[in-house]
């Protein structure tokens, strides 16, 4: 009889670590499967970011930059000079046509709204994180002294595994450095759920879901405790961004044209509330 309950207690021991084997093989191949997606896709910046004069109703000018920081023909009191700081979603990535990203699409519609020109600085480093944004881009977006300001960093820590309280005190020292040294009004974006569901599998799926609304949270209290604005990307396109379809592009993760013209949309709706 022990016999029995022996062999009995061995076989339950083997179907478990077999079942634990099967767990951490297809947790490390569903985890492999997001990048080798993102990588075969092997999406390109459309390496036109830089500083841009958008009027109402022209077409995509890039300007040339002095050594001083300043566009060439910056000299106009009425300009707005707005700064957008980011990563590959603020440098558009995923399309071909840095036109069809949201600080271009944004900048135009406020251009059209407000008939004063908008001098763009496209302050974005595909891949990016919180920590890149201190050390390579804040220091230039100082010297662009913006009139505005849109902040959206977030999306690589998470995927980058980096704590909520590092990226929080990142985001903080953000917030201190952008308020102290500015006169801008700041606009922090918070982060959308992205990832179509032939990329992203359960259970990361959740996970990702729960790490976003965590970001979000220090987002929105870093946004109060430095009384910037702020806005919601993830509420009204959390459904949408759950579903393959044409918001995406080829990676199934960087937006498409349509997908950036929503973002913009958003924004500015919130801009002009």
């Amino acid at each position: 009889m022990k016999i029995l309950r022996s062999r009995s207690k061995q076989r339950i021991a083997v179907i478990i670590i077999i079942l634990l084997l099967a767990l951490v093989v297809y947790l490390n191949r569903t985890y492999a499967h997001i990048y080798n997606i993102i990588g075969r896709a092997d999406l390109q910046s459309s390496d036109q970011t830089g500083t841009y004069l958008i009027k109402a109703n022209s077409n995509l000018e890039k300007m040339i930059v002095t050594e001083a920081g300043l566009a060439n023909n910056s000299a106009s009191t009425s300009l707005i000079i707005y700064v957008a700081l980011g990563d590959s979603l603020t440098a558009g990535v995923g399309t071909t046509d840095y036109g069809q990203s949201y600080p271009y699409l944004l900048s135009r519609d406020l251009a059209a709204d407000g008939g004063r020109p908008v001098e763009l600085y496209d302050r974005s480093i595909p891949g990016e994180k919180s920590a890149g944004i201190i050390k390579d881009l804040l220091p230039e977006a100082v010297k662009d002294k913006p009139d505005m300001i849109t902040l959206f960093i977030g999306i690589n820590d998470i995927h980058g595994l980096i704590s909520a309280q590092t990226f929080k005190h990142n985001y903080e020292t953000i917030l201190q450095t952008l308020t102290a040294k500015t006169k801008a009004k700041i606009y922090v974006v918070n982060l959308p759920y992205l990832g179509a569901p032939n990329l992203i599998r359960f259970p990361y799926s959740g996970l990702l879901d729960w790490r976003t609304q965590e970001f979000n949270r220090i987002i929105k209290e870093q946004a109060v405790q430095y009384s910037v604005n702020y806005v919601d990307l993830y509420t009204p396109t959390l459904n949408l961004f759950k579903k393959s379809g044409d918001l995406y592009s080829a990676d199934s993760f960087h937006p498409s044209a349509l997908g950036y013209k929503l973002w913009a949309n958003i924004i500015y709706a919130s801009i002009n509330k």
